[in-house]
């Protein structure tokens, strides 16, 4: 009893702590070393006599004289303080420009080409590239760099294509051309360009992938460097170039055809015309409006960010050509960038969306100002069909805070991304030997030191990827390389995929094109419902992995060629799918029971169109049919009164007098239907059924609590 008095009096001096500190035991690690500590004086039957002999001292009151056994301890479970200054130095990410001594080594002349969507700011730097005598242009998707080696190259600009996944030249014996299109993640730092142009600086600021934006400002090797985005990056990129002594000269563009905010909303499908497009935050919606549409005798396009490059390219292609029917787009926010679009008008259908916070939790907040103008700027493009532009919303009472949104200036971009690179870890793992890849990165994360213009990007995907092959035996620069794919973690299949790939790596097989027909059973038919339509893009996206795999590991994934002539294959498989989107929603739904999960995504569902009675007249036969109909009008399509946090007050209250079943309470819990649209609900339903009631259970769940709407983690 007395020894366990004296280590907690132990614990609780300053000056232990203070000593903790120094030597790199931080108030989280200290503690956790104490417990450590603790249990093995309490719990061990012998210790070292040294030891007992200071625990014997410490009655008479000399708790100071534990710190050395405790230090020692404490660098057992933690070995990182034994080298705690080298590991600082090698985090030590406060002078990012010297990373890149070949860039320091030249003066380069930075051009800002500062405008909104629609000004011709891109237009102008890539004239500057496509006269120069070398060239490099980096963007943000693979659709950008595929379009500006295709212009290079019918403007006989030779120019070849480096995305991850794909290598493209211009000249027929493979030489490397003088011009370059590639990814942002795929440039070279290394290579001599005279214009280099580096498209939407804006993303620097990206979460995930701002280190790749300040990788290419700092680290490219071009006398000129041409930026493009958002007025809203110029500080920043003023503020850093200052560190590497390079003055940066500001081009602004204003847009080059009027936009406008109409004064009305659309509020019925009906009102739809021609070159309209419905932009919407989830598949959910993206699938609920469609089939609205198509009710109404209306083709429509649809593209959305899970569809492969070439499956956008046909449906933007079919929603230009003025001599196909199709005339309407349903889109979610990948239309913001990298196609070129007729649009006449961009409508709106919330202003709220799914989105990853820089701590890499889920929440769906109100769209951004910066989101708002990429979307709206898509109509009207200039050289198009419609001279000027139009915005609205679906929804009357979303306008007047959409024109809110608009009218915001787009706060500064306050700081660039950086991401620890593989040299650093393998710097890290020599001194940490027995630390996992995962253990590895959080390390370097917590002792890295940035200046105020820099921020340590979310690195919670590679820590997923780190975790989930972490028992395969790999070398540590062939796990890193596995952890920086380029894969969707809420897809299982691909996640499974990878793991597969991993472990038959680790064992020196190569994955042949034999291996992948049977892992993905291709060939593959026509999707018949929005399952397996799904399960198609899935494949799509395990293709990618393995060619993305296939340019790291040639040996190891030797068959790209066989693989990429599938792909194309599946591709157009996928475009079937799409162009006939709602006949397979139909599917879905006449498979699915009331549950709906057949039909809908785990997306949140945002949209909140009008209850449409021709969407729904269909399905008048069965009741279980019906009952799956009202869950998805609900759902999808019926009006939530409003997503503002202030409405929610009474939402709990709502729940306990009329959660009625589970489907009713999952709708209310999730702020989908109130009070008074369930009551609606409940009584078109008896209009309808007046021998028998169906889709609502009596059974009460006072368990659920109100949920924001507005703002949402997951």
């Amino acid at each position: 009893g007395e020894v366990l008095k004296n280590l907690n009096k132990f614990y609780k001096r300053k000056e232990i702590q203070r000593l903790g500190a120094e030597n790199g035991l931080d108030a989280r690690l200290f503690h956790q070393a104490f417990i450590s500590f603790r249990k093995y004086i309490m719990e061990s039957s012998s210790v070292s006599a040294d030891l007992h002999i200071i625990l014997n001292d410490i009655c008479c009151g000399h708790v100071d004289d534990l710190f050395p056994f405790f230090l020692r301890h404490a660098k057992q479970i933690f070995p990182m303080l034994d080298c705690m200054d080298d590991l600082r130095k090698i985090s030590d990410l406060r002078l990012p420009p010297n990373w890149y001594p070949d860039a320091r080594a030249i003066q380069r002349k930075i051009i800002f080409h500062a405008g909104p969507t629609n000004s011709g700011k891109t237009y102008h730097a890539i004239q500057r590239f496509l006269s120069a005598k070398s060239g490099i242009y980096c963007g943000p998707l693979k659709l950008l760099a595929h379009e500006i080696f295709q212009k290079s190259n019918d403007a006989n600009v030779p120019c070849d294509l480096v995305t991850g996944e794909e290598r493209l030249f211009a000249n027929e014996d493979s030489r490397q051309a003088p011009h370059v299109a590639c990814t942002i993640e795929m440039c070279s730092t290394n290579t001599p360009y005279e214009v280099a142009v580096i498209d939407e600086i804006q993303m620097i600021r990206d979460p995930a992938r701002g280190w790749a934006w300040t990788r290419a400002l700092l680290g490219l090797c071009a006398e000129e460097i041409h930026v493009c985005g958002e007025p809203a990056a110029i500080d920043l990129v003023t503020e850093l170039m200052y560190t590497t002594g390079e003055e940066v000269e500001v081009r602004n563009y204003k847009r080059l055809t009027p936009l406008t905010v109409l004064d009305y909303a659309l509020e019925s499908l009906d009102n739809l015309r021609a070159g309209d497009c419905i932009v919407c935050f989830s598949k959910n919606d993206i699938y609920s409006v469609s089939r609205q549409i198509e009710a109404r005798g209306l083709e429509c396009a649809v593209i959305y960010g899970s569809l492969p490059p070439g499956t956008k390219l046909e449906q933007a292609k079919k929603f230009n050509d003025p001599d196909d029917p199709c005339k309407i787009l349903v889109a979610t926010d990948a239309i913001g960038m990298g196609l070129n679009l007729c649009i006449r008008r961009i409508i709106f259908n919330s202003i709220v969306k799914p989105t990853v916070n820089e701590k890499g939790e889920k929440e769906i907040d109100t769209i951004t100002t910066s989101q708002a103008l990429q979307i709206a700027g898509r109509a009207g493009r200039f050289g198009s069909s419609f001279k000027q532009g139009e915005v609205t919303t679906m929804h009357r009472d979303d306008l007047a805070q959409l024109k809110e949104i608009l009218s915001e200036a787009v706060p500064p971009v306050q700081a660039a991304g950086l991401h620890p690179t593989p040299e650093q870890i393998e710097m890290f793992a020599y001194h940490l030997p027995d630390a996992t890849l995962s253990n590895l990165i959080d390390i370097f994360v917590s002792l890295s030191q940035v200046d105020g213009m820099y921020f340590v990007c979310n690195i919670d995907d590679f820590k997923f990827l780190a975790d989930m092959i972490q028992h395969i035996p790999l070398n540590l620069r062939s796990r890193y390389v596995f952890c920086t794919a380029p894969l969707n973690r809420k897809e299982p299949f691909v996640c499974t995929t990878l793991l597969k790939f991993a472990r038959q790596f680790s064992r020196n097989e190569p994955l042949t094109f034999d291996w992948l027909c049977r892992h993905t059973k291709w060939p593959l038919a026509a999707p018949k419902n929005i399952k397996e339509l799904v399960h198609l893009e899935a494949v799509h996206d395990v293709f990618d992995l393995y060619l993305w795999l296939s340019y790291r590991f040639m040996d190891m994934f030797p068959d790209a060629a066989l693989v990429r002539d599938i792909q194309k294959k599946l591709d157009d498989i996928i475009q079937i799918g799409v162009c006939n989107i709602t006949k397979l929603i139909r599917a879905s739904q006449s498979a699915a029971a009331p549950g709906t999960a057949e039909v809908v995504s785990e997306d949140f569902p945002l949209s909140r169109t009008q209850r449409d009675p021709r969407a729904v007249s269909e399905h008048q036969g069965a009741a279980s049919t019906e009952a799956l109909s009202i869950a998805v009008e609900a759902a999808g399509l019926r009006r939530a009164k409003n997503v503002r946090a202030s409405r929610l007050g009474g939402r709990q209250e709502e729940l306990k007098s009329y959660g009625r079943g589970s489907l009713a309470n999952r709708l209310l819990r999730e702020g989908l239907l109130t009070q008074e649209m369930l009551r609606q609900l409940e009584s078109e339903w008896q209009d309808q059924h007046r021998n028998g009631r169906y889709g609502f259970g009596s059974k009460r769940d006072d368990q659920h609590s109100s949920k924001e709407t507005r703002k949402k983690r997951k």
